[in-house]
């Protein structure tokens, strides 16, 4: 039974930390920002975000690298890559200029 027990909990463990993982993160979204593309969008993080409000950011999320290269034409492909994205939409979203929230970049 303590054998049963101990698999489960394992179980639930590896779930969570790779639940943790998977998912997009708003303070890295601002440090991959402040890295990949400040120098090319030539904005800091809130200007940046503050290009449109949540809806908007939500109606753009399947298209994000296009929105990026539209605000920020220097950008490079290296920094729009994939695994990116999903921390610079939560990143634009939770700083939106209807959120109320004013990153510190």
């Amino acid at each position: 039974m303590k054998n049963i027990a101990k698999i489960i909990l394992t179980s639930v463990l590896l779930l969570s930390v790779g639940t943790t993982v998977v998912s997009a993160d708003v303070a890295k979204g601002q440090k991959l920002y402040l890295k990949k593309l400040k120098g090319a969008c030539g904005m800091n993080g809130a200007k940046m975000a503050a290009k449109h409000s949540q809806a908007e950011w939500e109606d753009v999320k399947s298209n994000l690298a296009d929105e990026i290269k539209n605000i920020c034409p220097k950008v490079k492909d290296g920094a729009l890559k994939e695994k990116y994205l999903e921390h610079y939409f939560d990143f634009f979203y939770e700083y939106a200029n209807d959120s109320g929230n004013v990153p510190s970049c």
